[in-house]
């Protein structure tokens, strides 16, 4: 069973990722590149957050010698296998919580499941913290990447508990959990000023949270029709 769900979760991971990496490279990556003017040069000390390092508002340089990936297909290349890798992690966490609700599953249910995903782990943190473009003022890395996680938690537990108790005093709990990250506030950006346009900046976020939408309804149909498959076979055999 075990073997089943590690497979099912793998080959959703791989068919989301392939999907999204396609996305990326037709609405998200032209945006980035087109963003990439608007940062500011290495080394150079600045209150922005940069995408290929630290605030400088920290008191942090840039490391210029830190290793990226070359422009083309090297980069490219990464992009894809992260997004798979990530797929497959997604996966892993929707195929176990299928399993562990023990319901038989089809692809429709997954993209039920794949709704939650994308509102947990992408549309409600984004309430709090937008997807950024590089050369865009940003907050404490370290207090945002905390915040991400808390709000996370939150939306996760906050929509377990509304979708599956049994009575309303604990959906009520749910909806207080999952709402307390953002009643409490992301943290603010050191400034803000940018010079990336405000149309392209909307455009990207347009872009990220509609092509990661997709993602979670492929990786949740899949999973679902995968995890029930392997359900079938093992109540059979």
């Amino acid at each position: 069973m075990i073997t089943r769900l590690l497979l099912a979760a793998i080959a959703a991971g791989l068919i989301a990722g392939a999907l999204i990496s396609v996305l990326q490279v037709i609405k998200v990556t032209p945006l980035i590149h087109a963003a990439e003017v608007y940062e500011m040069p290495t080394g150079v000390m600045t209150t922005h957050t940069h995408r290929h390092g630290e605030s400088a508002g920290d008191g942090h340089h840039h490391d210029s010698t830190a290793w990226m990936p070359e422009d083309g297909y090297g980069r490219l290349g990464l992009t894809v296998l992260t997004n798979i890798v990530t797929g497959a992690g997604f996966g892993l966490l929707l195929a176990a919580a299928i399993a562990f609700r023990g319901l038989r599953t089809t692809w429709r249910e997954g993209v039920i499941w794949g709704i939650g995903g994308y509102l947990a782990f992408s549309l409600l943190p984004s309430l709090g913290l937008p997807p950024e473009l590089p050369g865009m003022s940003a907050g404490d890395l370290g207090a945002r990447q905390t915040w991400w996680l808390t709000a996370v938690s939150g939306s996760a537990a906050g929509l377990a508990l509304i979708a599956f108790s049994p009575n309303w005093a604990l959906r009520v709990l749910g909806l207080i959990v999952l709402l307390m990250p953002h009643a409490i506030g992301a943290p603010p950006p050191y400034d803000y000023t940018n010079d990336v346009p405000a149309e392209m900046a909307a455009q990207f976020v347009t872009a990220s949270l509609v092509t990661t939408a997709m993602f979670w309804a492929v990786l949740g149909a899949c999973t679902g029709h995968f995890v029930g498959r392997g359900i079938e076979e093992s109540a059979a055999a």
